[in-house]
This record gives structure tokens, sequence and C-alpha cells, in this order.
């Protein structure tokens, strides 16, 4: 069945205008009135929605019951992510949340390529966000802002924080099996890596670096590969 995201909170009884994005993509396919789609508003559950009108520009729903169904792990991952070339990111962030992600926070790192101006950042946050709904979760990741590296790694965070650096002698398996559940932030370099002096400042203000084994792992594979790994450890695949 059809889903999408409305800003607006929703209610069940109530009649929605849909979002202009949303009714375009309605028209496009072709749905028609009477036909049934899900509806979410990033507040927890989805409803179930009858459509009502369609057109190129417009459409409008009748919310239905709510359905309490939640997809979240137990645990916050937060991926921290310096920013690639192309369009790597966009594939990062669509993956990382259907894993599981509760929020990405793109680095402006030493070794990044790619360097945005502030119109150009919040146009691609703009569209990152956009990526995540599509996965079928009911709460949207939390997309951060650009943010350069020094300034995220000297910042206060309230969980731990893993640094993946092909120097570190501990696994991510090993501390994962030993640290249990819990929320994390891990922190991936663009292509090429965090630089030693990126390395040295994040773990003197309380990074814990880590490997993710023997084999070197590309940019748009690493922060996925330690989700992945971790849903594996703490029972979540």
């Amino acid at each position: 069945m059809p889903r999408f995201f409305c800003l607006a909170p929703l209610a069940a009884g109530a009649v929605v205008d849909l979002p202009e994005a949303v009714a375009h993509h309605l028209f496009v396919v072709r749905m028609q009135p009477g036909e049934a789609l899900t509806l979410f508003d990033g507040r927890g559950g989805q409803y179930r929605a009858t459509l009502l009108e369609t057109g190129k520009r417009r459409a409008s729903a009748q919310v239905e019951e709510h359905q309490a169904i939640e997809c979240e792990l137990p645990y916050a991952v937060t991926l921290a992510q310096g920013l690639p070339e192309g369009a790597k990111m966009d594939w990062i962030v669509e993956k990382a949340v259907e894993l599981g992600a509760a929020a990405i926070a793109p680095l402006a790192a030493q070794r990044s390529v790619v360097r945005l101006s502030a119109e150009r950042a919040e146009k691609r946050h703009a569209h990152w966000q956009g990526v995540s709904e599509q996965c079928g979760r009911n709460r949207l990741a939390q997309l951060a802002p650009v943010i350069d590296f020094d300034r995220f790694a000297a910042a206060q965070d309230t969980q731990p924080r893993i640094l993946f650096s092909p120097r570190a002698t501990q696994s991510l398996a090993d501390w994962a099996r030993a640290a249990g559940p819990q929320a994390v932030t891990l922190m991936v370099g663009p292509e090429g890596g965090f630089s030693e002096q990126e390395e040295h400042m994040a773990i003197r203000a309380g990074a814990l670096a880590l490997s993710l084994g023997p084999r070197v792992l590309r940019t748009e594979t690493a922060g996925l590969a330690a989700i992945a790994a971790l849903n594996a450890l703490w029972g979540q695949l």
C-alpha cells in the first residue's frame, strides 16, 4: 500500500490536503479516488486513509484508523558521516535509515571532496530528508545540518562516540558484545578516512577508536556495515 509523510498532525476522521509533491506523485502513478493509502506524521504509528481527490498539484484524503505500528530500534544509532563525493550521501542516508539509524550528522571533514555552500547545503539537507521518508518507518530520522568536523568533535555527547580507524586495535564486535545495547554515535570518514589530526582530536574529546576488521571498506559501506553489525550483535536482525 502506498505510504506518504504528512507534515501536519493527523487524526482519525480528518480530511487532509496532501503535500503538493505527494499529489504530483499520485497523479503520475494514476491513483484514483477511493483507493487506499497509508499516511504518517512522524509522531508515531500510522493511519489508514482513503484518497478522495487527486490532481497535478492537489490531492486530499480521508484519514481513518490509527495503527500503533513501530519499527524503531530499542537503542538510538547516530551516524556521523564524513561528506563523500557525488551522490554517495543519498545512498548512505537511504540505507542507514532503512537499517534503523535515528539520526544522521553530515560532517565536513579535512578529506571531504565536497564543499557545500550554505545555500547548497540547505538544498541537500531537504533532499536527504525526503530520502529518509521512504523506508517504512513511522518516525523520521533526524537529519542534522552539515557541520565542520572540529565543531562536532568538540561538542559534548550524552552517548558513546565510536570513531572507525584502520589504526584501531579493538574491534566493534568485541566492544559491542561487552557493552551491550545502548545509544551510540558512529563516526565514519569520507574517502581517505579521517586524518590523523582529526582522529587525535576526537579521541581527546572522548571518542573510542574501533576497527571494522582487516578489510578496507569504502566510505559508503563502512557506516552501513557498522549499523548492521550492531543490529546483529544486539539481536535486532
